[in-house]
């Protein structure tokens, strides 16, 4: 069946799977899994291991798993962090698509995860097929406000060729920055993430291989929801 939805918006069980009643045990879940991945036992594995301890769903397993880390990636993470304040007048590199899609599901009212790390991330997927939805164009313009008053430089954005309609998008974006005068450029890659690592440029993203092997990463998504998106639906599944 085409997809026909028009929103980056929450599951329809989401309000009830990450309701009060379930933080408790995800924040314990998040806890028991980065203990775990710490100790050097694998990912699969020691999701499977928590999940079941805790009778989760898919999803909140995803939730889980998105939000924990080792204590070898999270001082990895911390150590490389630029923080956004910090910036100054530089050019930065965007995971595209991370960037956008989390930004679109906070302005949709999907829940937004709080991470061990500090990264917001969503449990939305492309699955290989962008769809353009009510909240791609805001998503955009909030984005760009935020650099603007960030003050950066320059930002080139980068999105993956193989993801379907990604060509449609790169135009809308090119269209917006011209008509805006946005110092962006936007690129098309294979795999964006080889660039996102290889770069001595500032990388904004929250995906987590690329933090684990990147130079610098900022936390733009955060920053973005935090001042922009006031109203979004943060749930916090750090831990200390």
């Amino acid at each position: 069946m085409p997809d026909k939805r028009t929103h980056r918006g929450a599951h329809p069980e989401d309000a009830k799977l990450f309701s009060a009643r379930y933080l408790n045990n995800l924040r314990s879940a998040v806890a028991d899994y980065s203990l775990l991945l710490s100790k050097g036992y694998a990912q699969k594995s020691t999701l499977k291991l928590v999940g079941d301890r805790f009778s989760l769903t898919d999803r909140q397993r995803l939730a889980v798993m998105r939000c924990g880390c080792s204590d070898a990636q999270l001082a990895t993470r911390r150590a490389n962090e630029v923080k956004v304040a910090e910036l100054g007048a530089e050019p930065i590199v965007v995971d595209g698509y991370n960037v956008l899609i989390t930004t679109e599901a906070a302005l949709a009212g999907a829940p937004i995860f709080r991470s061990r790390d500090g990264c917001y991330r969503d449990l939305a997927g492309i699955h290989g097929s962008y769809r353009k939805v009510t909240e791609t164009i805001p998503a955009i313009e909030i984005s760009a406000k935020c650099l603007q008053d960030l003050r950066i430089e320059s930002a080139l954005w980068l999105f993956d060729s193989p993801v379907s309609n990604s060509g449609r998008l790169k135009t809308i974006i090119a269209s917006l920055a011209e008509e805006n005068g946005w110092p962006w450029q936007i690129e098309l890659l294979t795999n964006p993430d080889v660039k996102l690592i290889e770069t001595d440029i500032t990388a904004a993203t929250g995906d987590s291989d690329v933090l684990d092997k990147c130079g610098k990463w900022t936390n733009l998504t955060a920053y973005i929801i935090a001042t922009a998106i006031p109203d979004a639906k943060i749930i916090d599944l750090s831990i200390p």
